[in-house]
């Protein structure tokens, strides 16, 4: 993804590019007992425009249906985490984990040099929506590792709350569970909110690690008011001042370090938000 595809300067913070990528316009499919969009090129959905952004590879938002999942498969040299968005999700994995993971939870694999694991919804009444994110780590050869945290509704309404973060970063501890960010072994945060009609926040691009100028961001809406393959509706926001964005909308974001990216919820409902910054 180029900085100059279809770029707009923000209103607010001019030196920030935002490139938007609707809800419309994603990958994915409605498989009956899954129901998925890609963000990037994934499966069955393969376009060169959107094969990765830095080194976050894929964002998946997955709806899978009672009493069906992901049967065990293999991973190897990826950074996996799941984001619970509502019901359960059975996460179980070749290093012994078994988990029952439930809303406000990050589960985090570090797959190395390789794990199989499967995830399955138990659950026979409710369906689990979920966000499955991959990054690329920045060392190869690590041994797998596997982390949980938990970020109550309460502790990320109207605050941006970093989840994940890099491993050395402030406040983040290899602990299989804790407090704090789950640590990833890949140069990219990500933070989330749910914000309140008429509230804000703001994010602060950080220093780039790799000693480039530019700082990549991206900005996603997650659809919390149901399963939706048209346009964007539901809760608002709006970016810098000036894109404003639904359910299912996401944007890129190119800025240098000290640059921001304000958040405002223009809607009438909570909207709950992922913001990510990564080289």
């Amino acid at each position: 993804m180029s900085s100059t595809a279809s770029a707009a300067l923000s209103p607010l913070y001019p030196n920030v590019k935002l490139v938007p990528r609707p809800n419309t316009e994603r990958g994915g499919a409605d498989h009956g007992w899954l129901k998925t969009f890609h963000t990037f090129s994934f499966a069955s959905y393969w376009d060169p425009r959107y094969m990765s952004f830095g080194n976050l590879r894929v964002i998946n938002e997955d709806r899978v249906e009672p009493s069906e999942g992901f049967g065990t498969h293999a991973h190897r040299e990826m950074e996996i985490f799941s984001y619970i968005v509502s019901g359960e999700l059975e996460h179980k994995d070749s290093m012994g984990n078994l988990e029952i993971l439930k809303r406000g939870d990050i589960q985090l694999t570090s797959a190395g040099t390789g794990i199989r694991h499967s995830e399955y919804n138990r659950n026979d009444k409710s369906v689990v929506h979920f966000l499955q994110i991959w990054a690329e780590p920045h060392t190869s050869g690590l041994p797998p590792k596997y982390f949980t945290r938990h970020f109550t509704d309460e502790e990320k309404t109207d605050k941006l709350v970093t989840v994940v973060a890099p491993v050395g970063s402030e406040g983040v501890k290899e602990e299989r569970e804790g407090s704090g960010p789950a640590p990833v072994q890949s140069n990219v945060t990500l933070k989330s909110t749910i914000l309140s009609p008429g509230k804000s926040v703001e994010h602060v691009f950080a220093a780039p690690a790799s000693g480039e100028t530019q700082r990549k961001g991206y900005v996603h809406v997650i659809q919390t008011g149901g399963y939706n393959t048209d346009a964007a509706k539901g809760n608002r926001i709006r970016v810098n001042g000036g894109l404003e964005l639904s359910e299912g909308d996401g944007t890129y974001a190119w800025g240098a370090f000290g640059d921001k990216l304000e958040i405002e919820n223009v809607g009438t409902t909570p909207a709950e938000v992922l913001v990510f910054d990564m080289d």
